[in-house]
């Protein structure tokens, strides 16, 4: 039989059995070969599957409508005039990852007739045929590599989706830590919180005999400003104290609702004097505070409000336990409501 005629007799075996693509019409197919009559051919046998068709006369081509056109499959010459088939393959495996071409499958043709199957796939292909070759197997091979594909893009596909997955539930568990740890109404950390990180701090505190600071703080009368002025009132109150003591004290340090109207601050490597300072600064920042407030009737006033502090700094000889701290800044809390209030009071040896 003439080249002619058995090229003709393998297209018509190609319509008749290869009609059903199992989905895969549309698919796309790059056909690279320098020679026009072999693309033209492949186009032929492989047109009855309903494939998109994208050619290129050489590697360079090939690489350029591999970019321009996201193909889901390479048919390819081994041997063309510059870049050849060999390093076009290498390339795209080379690129295969998220930020290049993706999976390509690509099957190498090959002229050489005493190629076999491991020098064919040793030349990076993901399958290879050995010209000349007959149309029904180029079909066959080219449905296995699209299903391949097809298979490939759907993990690709759900290993996104659970990436997504995986970081939307990373997000919401984090929520849910911040919001275990959180003081609803002020947004400062709470009781819970506090007592983690300073047995936390205070055992890193004793191994360094780093100086540790803590603060304790109550707003003078509230339950005066409650019964006044109405809880709503008391709550804008302790959300405002709050504020001001986050403002003044720096991001390294822990500020949380102790309870009640109670708030404690936590200051690492923070020495008497230091700690002293930044109380002051906290009083004095409540001190200044004015709220506006609107009674029923509709009058307009501006309210203020003050707070008693209470410090303690370890190391020192009378506190050598955590609880001797929080103890000792609770004591001087008292000491300075006990002394008329709106002032500060720190432990002393």
């Amino acid at each position: 039989m003439s080249p002619p005629a058995r090229r003709s007799k393998t297209l018509e075996v190609a319509r008749r059995g290869g009609g059903d693509a199992s989905g895969l019409a549309g698919k796309k197919v790059l056909v690279v070969d320098d020679d026009p009559g072999n693309r033209e051919l492949v186009k032929k046998g492989l047109s009855p599957f309903g494939y998109e068709f994208v050619e290129a006369r050489d590697g360079s081509e090939a690489l350029s409508a591999l970019r321009a056109h996201r193909p889901d499959l390479i048919v390819m010459d081994v041997e063309m005039p510059g870049l050849g088939g060999v390093e076009v393959c290498r390339i795209v495996k080379a690129n295969q990852g998220e930020g290049g071409f993706g999976f390509v499958p690509v099957i190498l043709m090959t002229a050489r007739q005493g190629s076999g199957k491991i020098e064919g796939l040793e030349l990076g292909a993901d399958d290879y045929l050995v010209k000349p070759f007959e149309m029904p197997e180029l079909s066959a091979r080219v449905k296995s590599m699209l299903r391949l594909k097809a298979l490939q893009d759907a993990l690709v596909a759900k290993n996104r989706e659970l990436d997504r997955a995986n970081k939307e539930l990373d997000k919401r568990r984090e929520e849910l830590l911040a919001l275990s740890r959180t003081d609803a109404l002020t947004g400062l950390c709470n009781r819970r919180f506090f007592e983690e990180r300073f047995a936390v701090e205070f055992a890193r505190s004793s191994r360094y005999r780093a100086p540790l600071s803590c603060l304790m703080l109550d707003i003078d009368h509230f339950k005066r400003v409650n019964d006044t002025y109405g809880h709503p009132f008391g709550d804008k109150v302790l959300q405002e104290v709050s504020a001001v003591a986050t403002r003044t004290l720096r991001d390294v340090d822990l500020l949380a609702r102790y309870g009640g109207e109670e708030l404690i601050g936590l200051l690492p490597e923070t020495g008497p004097v230091d700690a002293l300072r930044v109380a002051e600064r906290v009083r004095e920042g409540i001190e200044a505070l004015r709220l506006p407030y609107v009674s029923a009737d509709g009058e307009k006033t501006k309210v203020g409000c003050t707070a008693s502090l209470g410090v303690a700094t370890f190391p020192v000889p009378s506190i050598d336990t955590a609880e001797a701290l929080l103890r000792a800044a609770d004591d001087c809390l008292y000491a300075a409501k006990e002394a008329g209030r709106n002032r500060v009071r720190q432990h002393e040896e």
